[in-house]
C-alpha cells in the first residue's frame, strides 16, 4: 500500500527579497512564522504497518530548523535570494540525503501563501 506521511517543522525567521522592485513591501527586511510540510512517500511495511517513524522525520529535520530559526535567511549560503520557492528547494536539498523516501517540501510563509518543490 503506497502512503505519504506529513510531518511539519516550523521556525521564525526575517528576510528581504533582493530582486522584487524598489518600494515592493518584501524588499524591506521582514520576518515570518514559518511553517514548512516534509513529505515522505513509499509502499508501507504490511507487516509493520507503517511506512516510517515521525520521531526518524523530526530527528532528520532538526539541524535544518536549527541553522534557519531566527537568522535572517538572506545570510545563510544558498539563501540570498530566500523566496518561498527558493527555501522550499533549499530544504529539501538538505534533507534528500538523510530522507530518501522525501517526495515534497511545502514552505508556508503566512496561513494563505506556499510554495511546493517536488525535487527533479
Amino acid at each position: 500500500m503506497k502512503i505519504a506521511l506529513t510531518k511539519t517543522i516550523d521556525f521564525e525567521a526575517a528576510h528581504w527579497l533582493p530582486k522584487f522592485p524598489e518600494g515592493h513591501k518584501c524588499r524591506r527586511l521582514h520576518g515570518h512564522s514559518f511553517k514548512a510540510d516534509i513529505i515522505v512517500e513509499g509502499e508501507i511495511d504490511e507487516e509493520m504497518g507503517y511506512l516510517m517513524d515521525f520521531g526518524e522525520i523530526k530527528k532528520v529535520t532538526q539541524p535544518v530548523v536549527e541553522q534557519l530559526d531566527h537568522y535572517c535567511l538572506n545570510d545563510i549560503e544558498g539563501l540570498e535570494n530566500p523566496t518561498a520557492e527558493m527555501l522550499a528547494k533549499w530544504i529539501y536539498d538538505k534533507l534528500k540525503g538523510e530522507l530518501p523516501l522525501l517526495k515534497s517540501v511545502v514552505v508556508r510563509e503566512t496561513c494563505t501563501s506556499s510554495a511546493t518543490y517536488f525535487g527533479e
